[in-house]
């Protein structure tokens, strides 16, 4: 791709993500997701390959479909109300529209099957950016209209959303549809907790970003994009490849790595809220993630030769460190003992 093309593509992505989160009117705020998703799809159809276009056109209908209900929940709400304030969302069937059209913009059950299709056809770099970037836009206007929605419907959607998550992970071999259900999963421990404390999904939103673009930037240093592959990447960067290890299981929520910061404390505020069986059920249904996190720490890692694998091994390349890779490996899994400090800030 042209680079003063992928230019404008980012430029633009950053402009429509900025125009959205910074907006109060539910106009400007449809103007940035338009853009974001009209910036996102020549990156996803940049390799001319039927998958690829194949993605970019399932991408582009379902976000179509949910910017359209968006906006049709914001007129619904400003014919009944008089008002175009994202805070003032008060009718009943616009809150159920843009509920549904916000699950249709992140991938949350029953409106998901589109995610894993779109990441398995993109290149890993914009892979990352769909699980992380463009679901800042959608989660900013469901925390700024938090207050309005539908308890039942959120808490259903969310544990939904944990259980596919965690149940089509278990049989898949392709990496990037593996980290598809695990950020499915894991916007299901968002939404759920979402009601009762917002700030709590940002924060949860902000570590899921930070372990998802570590993941997938180690994928594409060494070029891994299924289990085969994967298991002789070890030869290649060793040092990587086990830091890599430590970050999938900081994802799958296991102490004292990052990730099980946000569970933990997820967990402690459902049952401040006395709904401890949603959060023993939420709990129990993370275990099947955990099941294909294992996987996949096992294949990077902990398998050596000889290993069952038709590939031919990966010569060792001694390249320069990578500072963003480091960074946020760093941040994926080391930050649980400054959760007395992150607390104080939220």
């Amino acid at each position: 791709m042209n680079p003063y093309a992928k230019l404008t593509f980012s430029l633009s992505l950053v402009l429509g993500t900025t125009i959205t989160i910074s907006s109060n009117h539910w106009m400007m705020a449809w103007t940035g997701l338009e853009i974001n998703t009209l910036a996102i799809i020549p990156l996803i159809s940049k390799h001319h390959h039927p998958r690829a276009i194949e993605a970019a056109i399932k991408y582009f209908l379902t976000q179509a479909a949910a910017s359209t209900l968006l906006l049709f929940s914001s007129t619904i709400n400003a014919w009944h109300t008089g008002q175009w304030d994202i805070t003032q969302l008060s009718h009943p069937t616009a809150s159920l529209l843009l509920t549904t059209a916000i699950a249709m913009k992140l991938g949350l059950v029953p409106f998901h099957f589109w995610f894993p299709e779109v990441l398995q056809g993109s290149p890993l770099t914009t892979a990352m950016l769909l699980s992380t970037v463009m679901k800042f836009p959608p989660i900013t206007i469901l925390l700024l209209t938090s207050h309005s929605l539908n308890p039942t419907l959120l808490t259903t959607m969310a544990i939904a959303s944990t259980a596919l998550g965690g149940w089509m992970g278990l049989n898949q071999t392709q990496i990037r549809k593996i980290l598809a259900f695990s950020s499915i999963s894991h916007l299901g421990w968002m939404t759920i907790i979402l009601i009762y404390n917002p700030k709590l999904t940002l924060l949860t939103f902000y570590l899921y970003c930070f372990m998802t673009a570590a993941i997938f930037l180690t994928l594409n240093t060494t070029k891994s994009l299924k289990l085969s592959t994967m298991m002789t990447s070890w030869t290649k960067t060793p040092t990587l490849n086990a830091s890599f290890m430590l970050t999938l299981l900081s994802l799958a929520g296991l102490p004292p790595l990052t990730g099980f910061l946000p569970k933990w404390l997820i967990i402690q505020e459902l049952s401040k809220q006395e709904m401890t069986p949603t959060a023993t059920i939420i709990a129990i249904l993370s275990l099947l993630g955990l099941f294909f996190y294992l996987r996949l720490a096992y294949y990077s890692t902990i398998t050596l030769p000889p290993n069952p694998t038709n590939h031919m091994k990966q010569w060792y390349v001694n390249k320069p460190a990578n500072t963003l890779i480091a960074t946020l490996i760093t941040l994926s899994t080391l930050l649980l003992p400054m959760s007395p400090m992150i607390l104080a800030s939220i």
